[in-house]
Order: C-alpha cells, then sequence, then structure tokens
C-alpha cells in the first residue's frame, strides 16, 4: 500500500481585530498554496471579526480577556501563561483525540501567528513553545517604526520628507518588541500624492500575502512571492 502523506503542519494564530490577515492564510489553506491546518484561532477580543471568520472555517476558537485578569488582581505575566496555557491544552486534547487518546502533541513544532494580535507577549509565554516558533506581522520595515501606530507614523515622516517608503515585515518573535529576526520583508513607496488611507491599503494588501509567505518559509514550503522578499 501507498504510504499516507504526513498531516499537514499545524499553525494557531493569534488575532485581536478584523482577522484580514487570518482571512489570508484560510484562502492559501484552501487554494492548496500554503501546506497547512489552523489548530486554534485565539482572540484578546470577544467582539474581534475574525472569530466569526475562523467559526465559518470550522476553525475552533478561543477568547481571552486581560481585563478579567486585571479585575482578579492578577498580572499581565498570569494572563500570558493562561493563554499559552489554553493552547498547548487545546493542542493536546486535539492529539489525544486524533491518537485514540494516545496524548501528546503539544511538543511538535507547532507554529503560533501573531496577525494582528495588539497584547505584547511576556518572555514567560515566549519560553512555553519552541524556541523560534512564533512570529509576529508587522506594518514597517527591520528598525523602523516598531511598535503601535506603524502605519501612522510613517505616513507622517513621509510628509515631513524624512522617508520614501515603509513595508510589512515578518518577524521571530523575542521579548524585544518587533525586534525578531525577519522572516519575510516587501517595501512599500510611498509618494508625493499619498493619502494616509491609499497608504494602509496598500500595505494592508502586502500583509495579505507577506503573511502567508512568513508561515510558508517557516514551515519549510517553497515560496510563491515576487522577487525580492528575504527570509
Amino acid at each position: 500500500m501507498p504510504s499516507q502523506p504526513p498531516p499537514p503542519p499545524r499553525i494557531v494564530v493569534l488575532i485581536s481585530g478584523s482577522g484580514t490577515n487570518l482571512q489570508a492564510i484560510i484562502d492559501a489553506i484552501a487554494a492548496h498554496t500554503l501546506h497547512a491546518r489552523i489548530a486554534l484561532v485565539v482572540s484578546n477580543r470577544k467582539n474581534a471579526y475574525g472569530l466569526v471568520r475562523a467559526q465559518t472555517a470550522q476553525i475552533p476558537t478561543c477568547t481571552v480577556s486581560l481585563p478579567q485578569f486585571k479585575a482578579a488582581n492578577r498580572s499581565r505575566v498570569d494572563f500570558d501563561l493562561d493563554v499559552a496555557q489554553k493552547i498547548k491544552q487545546h493542542l493536546r486534547d486535539e492529539a489525544g483525540e486524533s491518537r485514540g487518546g494516545g496524548g501528546g502533541g503539544d511538543d511538535e513544532e507547532i507554529l503560533i501567528v501573531l496577525a494582528g494580535w495588539m497584547h505584547i507577549l511576556s518572555s514567560e509565554f515566549i519560553t512555553q513553545f519552541p524556541a523560534g516558533r512564533i512570529i509576529n506581522l508587522h506594518p514597517a520595515l527591520p528598525g523602523a517604526f516598531d511598535g503601535a501606530r506603524a502605519i501612522e507614523r510613517a505616513f507622517e515622516a513621509a510628509q515631513e520628507k524624512k522617508i520614501t517608503q515603509t513595508g510589512v515585515m515578518v518577524h521571530r518573535v523575542i521579548p524585544e518588541v518587533d525586534a525578531g529576526e525577519v522572516v519575510v520583508q516587501e517595501a512599500v513607496p510611498i509618494s508625493d500624492g499619498d493619502t494616509l488611507q491609499a497608504l494602509e491599503e496598500r500595505i494592508h494588501a502586502v500583509e495579505h500575502r507577506l503573511i502567508v509567505e512568513g508561515v510558508r518559509v517557516m514551515l519549510g514550503q517553497p515560496q510563491k512571492g515576487p522577487a525580492g522578499m528575504t527570509h
């Protein structure tokens, strides 16, 4: 008998908002341009539309709330560890079901993808998973506009004639914000007549492509994107 193909690698996606980058991953998997399976979508906002996208695609979801932890006098680290535990427990439960109760599965090379996750994760969370297996999408080039409001800050800098381009990167997550090793990146030019909305739309289009490319690279699958990307 021919051997069975290996199961697709499992990824966990963390979101906070509308989930358009999550949708890009879902669509790539459905189109067979990305060999992976989203095992779980986690949101830190219960009304995030990304949860609807996940449920429509029949992907398990989990909602977590930092304010609830703060109300109970628990710390951000407590929250992060709880999120990590929920992810690991889901992976264990899922693996146990697929193996007839055999357990295991949480030590595999799971990939965690932060796709619009608006919460800075502590080192305590990061060390709960294999080194280098958490990636983040950020709408700026390495070393430029780290942290929040990256697109707005780039637009303001362009208006002041300080820059002529910005970009998007997918990078490995380390305790320092937006400072981990770059997996893929792509520059986005800023023209003199740009509006903030026009720049945002172009950056989001690149994000949707690059998040899939970043996952593909991390899973060791051939790149499909345009030349000029780096990893």
